[in-house]
């Protein structure tokens, strides 16, 4: 007989009556309703609520919530179990405090297999046996009624660990690619985007949570026969129907025209359906799928897009360089698939789960003290109940979903990008999702014009490769197709941005008609993309607001950019310049030779000194020489019979220049030597990645290290990143965050439902 449940309640035959369950018991009935219906397990082969160790201080009572043996005989004569599964309540994002706990009751068991689930998440690892410390090692299914009695099959699934699903979800994209390309004979960057469309079509389906869950092709079918039912005779066929849907409900990310169709057949849409389906994209692990889209990118764009892919040597490098603190504003101009805007995402959100994970020890601290070994088992397990409650609240913290949650807070008010290529947009936002979201600040939109929350004096970070070579033409002009119209949208931005935003308006919209060269101080110096997005990310920047940006050698000893190289010393810090071996581009198609550049903007009491030492010492330079040059000048307007010759006038003229030249050199001098601070430079042999794209030794390592320590030596910059505290006021835990200009932690506040 199968198990049934429906309303919330269970029907089974353990229990002969329905039941209203509590949330986490829920998800367990539901999970119990899973492996019998789907794995074909018998109930009587399993178990709830078994204890799997004697309870220690710190350990709270081991109750593994199922336990699933080879045959009922087994569990009679009290063998090891070989499926331990731990569930959490739906809403409860899982994380790794919860694997390791559930890990360690399945090591107790001396189960083959841990499970843990919410029902939306459902991951699988297997115990490893031996070996201390304890570790997880991620694996792709667990076996079913009639698999679990083979020893080899047993096997074979312990070995299908993470990094096998990670190369098998890439392998299978490719494959989507492959389907495309051979059945509508598009190019490899026109199949890419029909890929990515069905992708956006895949995820909205999975994160509606519907009742198929999966986009399958099953369920593109009973949909489509329910859609072809009511459909008007000149309606869109159901596939194209789904993208009009998702453009839709992505349409504030700036994803697709309106017109955008899907370029492909049914039955290629369909085919690829099918093979994806054996994935989630909502709950397979965001490792398992950005790094898998990060190698079907890598195969797909290398030659043809390579310069929109930084190595991840060089990103990792440069993030841990600027080291981003929870809380500060990234952005990057030029981001092409959105290497450095993951890094950063990543990079941070690391550091919020390492802080809740500190909140949960001292949460055990507090309540496994001596007298909890000394309680009864009811005694003990209300205790085990409240912690595990706080562990709830606490992973509230890392749930995207959460408005009030850090993570929430990370994503979708901290990371902003734009590329001008629409594809590369497309890319960056798909890639975040893959990697754990982070997406709606990246727009299609050109990098040296303000949109959406990117504009003037905002950020902290700026983290960038920009286009090398390339030349803004003096007579391409900011047009009305640059304006931003769409009012919705726009009070939507003011309401969020406040004046700033109207401010970041004008930018463009009065300066209709003028060429974009004009919107720059350096646009009189240079026409390089290169140098027009140096001073874009300076403008950016909010004073003391950091930069690393991927820059070819050339700007740096080029002659004819020395006075870019001005400019820019009047506006930042060199903090560090790092030249890398140019074999790390040459695997991505780039044939200059790269440097590393970062740069501190000028706080407001840096820009009033160096302006006054720049004001100060002209001054005197220029009196110094003041008298010569007024005889010069006036023996060069001497007019009629008291005019000089052609050979003095030469003479007079080649010394004016001459003392022009020298006062510029004192200036310069003299300002270096008022504004005087230490620039490192350091070289590296190897960055990580050879010309083939094989990894290598990577000396950029060490060299991260080396700068955080002189970094912190120094004082280089002050942190005015997000802190916060968990504590219980009157037995509610509630959160407070440090407020720097106030120098005060704010009221306790709730931030979990």
């Amino acid at each position: 007989m199968e198990v049934q449940i429906k309303d919330n309640k269970i029907f089974t035959p353990l229990k002969d009556k329905w039941l209203v369950l509590k949330p986490e018991e829920e998800v367990r009935q539901n999970y119990i309703v899973r492996l019998v219906n789907s794995y074909g397990f018998e109930l009587s082969q399993m178990a709830q609520e078994v204890q799997v160790n004697n309870s220690q201080r710190g350990q709270g009572r081991a109750m593994a919530d199922i336990v699933i043996w080879k045959s009922e005989a087994d569990k009679l004569a009290e063998k090891s179990p070989v499926i331990v599964v731990e569930c959490k309540a739906e809403h409860i994002t899982i994380h790794e405090e919860d694997y390791f706990q559930g890990y360690n009751y399945a090591s107790w068991a001396g189960a083959d297999f841990f499970v843990t689930t919410n029902e939306k998440e459902t991951r699988i690892f297997k115990v490893v046996k031996g070996l201390i410390p304890k570790r997880l090692e991620e694996i792709v299914n667990i076996p079913n009624a009639k698999e679990i009695k083979s020893d080899k099959k047993i096997d074979e699934l312990l070995k299908q660990t993470k990094a096998f699903t990670r190369d098998e979800f890439s392998k299978l994209l490719f494959k989507c690619h492959n389907i495309i390309r051979n059945n509508d004979k598009l190019s490899p960057e026109a199949a890419f985007d029909e890929i990515s469309k069905i992708l956006f079509i895949k995820i909205r389906y999975e994160r509606a949570n519907s009742e198929h869950q999966i986009f399958s092709e099953d369920a593109f079918k009973a949909d489509k026969a329910s859609y072809e039912k009511y459909k008007p005779k000149d309606g869109k066929d159901f596939y194209q129907f789904l993208f009009d849907q998702t453009k839709e409900d992505f349409k504030d990310d700036d994803l697709f025209e309106p017109t955008e169709i899907l370029r492909i057949r049914e039955n290629s849409f369909e085919a690829i359906v099918k093979e994806l389906q054996i994935y989630n994209l909502s709950t397979t692990s965001d490792d398992v799928k950005g790094i898998a889209f990060e190698q079907f990118l890598g195969r797909t764009f290398r030659g043809e897009l390579g310069q929109f892919f930084t190595p991840r040597t060089v990103v990792d490098f440069m993030v841990d360089i600027l080291d981003p603190q929870e809380g500060e504003i990234i952005c990057d101009p030029c981001c092409g698939s959105g290497g450095f805007l993951i890094k950063a995402f990543e990079y941070v959100r690391a550091k919020i789960e390492e802080e809740i994970q500190v909140a949960k020890d001292k949460i055990k601290e507090k309540y496994y003290i001596e007298a909890y070994d000394k309680l009864s088992e009811k005694d003990k397990a209300k205790v085990d109940d409240q912690v595990t409650d706080l562990f709830t609240k606490l992973n509230a913290e890392l749930d995207i979903n959460n408005p009030k949650s850090r993570l929430r807070v990370l994503s979708y008010d901290c990371i902003f990008g734009t590329d001008a290529n629409p594809r590369m947009s497309r890319t960056a936002k798909m890639n975040m999702i893959m990697h754990g979201d982070g997406h709606g600040g990246v727009h299609h939109n050109d990098g040296l014009l303000n949109v959406n929350g990117i504009f003037e004096n905002r950020f902290d970070i700026i983290l960038t490769n920009p286009p090398f070579g390339a030349r803004v033409e003096k007579t391409l002009k900011i047009t009305e197709a640059d304006k931003y119209t769409d009012q919705e949208r726009i009070e939507k931005y003011r309401k969020r941005y406040g004046s700033a935003y109207d401010e970041a308006l004008k930018q463009v919209n009065n300066n209709i008609g003028k060429p974009l060269l004009n919107l720059y101080d350096t646009g009189k110096m240079s026409t390089l993309t290169e140098v027009l997005f140096i001073e874009r990310c300076l403008n950016l920047l909010r004073p003391g607001g950091r930069m690393g940006i991927v820059l070819p050698e050339g700007v740096l000893n080029n002659t004819n950019l020395q006075k870019v190289r001005d400019y820019v010393e009047g506006k930042a810090k060199i903090i560090l310049i790092t030249s890398i071996p140019q074999d790390v581009f040459i695997a991505s198609g780039a044939t200059v030779k790269p440097s590393l550049l970062f740069f501190k903007k000028f706080t407001e009491e840096e820009q009033k000194e160096y302006n006054s030492i720049v004001k100060e010492t002209n001054k005197k330079v220029k009196a110094k020489h003041d008298s010569r040059l007024k005889e010069i000048t006036e023996a060069l307007a001497k007019k009629g019979k008291d005019a000089l010759s052609s050979d003095d006038k030469k003479a007079f003229k080649a010394e004016q220049k001459t003392i022009e030249t020298k006062i510029e050199t004192e200036i310069k001098a003299q300002v270096k030597e008022k504004f005087n601070y230490q620039i490192p430079i350091a070289e590296v042999e190897k960055a990580g990645i050879s010309t083939t794209g094989a990894k290598i030794d990577n000396d950029l390592e060490p060299l991260a290290e080396e700068f955080m320590q002189y970094r912190q030596e120094n004082t280089l910059w002050n942190f005015n990143s997000d802190e916060y505290i968990y504590s219980e006021f009157d037995e509610i835990l509630k959160r407070q965050k440090f407020i720097h200009s106030q120098n005060k932690y704010s009221e306790p506040e709730i931030f979990y439902n």
